[in-house]
């Protein structure tokens, strides 16, 4: 019995090191089964995930993956405020992670080269629409009637 106990208290920490974080892929095939208004948070995780990834590729020199994954940034984060629009919901989590973004980017930008700070620039100012487009949604002129 106290083998079986020992055992299994291996086993435990080996499966919360890493195996249950589902990886970028995994969470793109995620969305096309989920419901309109459950998309924001994992369209939001893959845009953060990828800006991770971007900022680990800038560091290792890599300008291309991490172009690519800036791109998957900007997408996912699009998509993000289609779906929180469409549904009314994650409008206003959606706004602050961005904007979360936007200062991680812009502090990024600082780091990198003359290049690749106008890449990392055209990435800022496409999610600053974002947060615009989110801000409005959540606060349109006029008021509700």
């Amino acid at each position: 019995m106290l083998e079986g106990l020992t055992a299994g208290m291996l086993v435990a920490p080996a499966a919360l090191r890493g195996g249950d974080q589902p990886t970028v892929e995994e969470l793109k095939g995620r969305l096309a089964n989920t419901s309109v208004a459950d998309r924001p948070p994992i369209c939001l995780h893959i845009s953060e995930r990828q800006l991770d990834a971007a900022e680990r590729f800038y560091v290792a020199g890599d300008s291309g993956k991490a172009q690519a994954a800036l791109t998957d940034v900007s997408a996912f984060a699009e998509l993000d405020r289609d779906y929180a629009i469409q549904s009314h919901k994650h409008e206003k989590q959606s706004e602050i992670a961005i904007r979360k973004m936007v200062r991680k980017l812009a502090d990024l930008k600082h780091t990198v080269s003359r290049e690749d700070q106008e890449e990392i620039q055209k990435t800022i100012d496409r999610l600053q629409r974002i947060r615009d487009d989110l801000l409005a949604a959540m606060f349109p002129k006029g008021g509700k009637k």
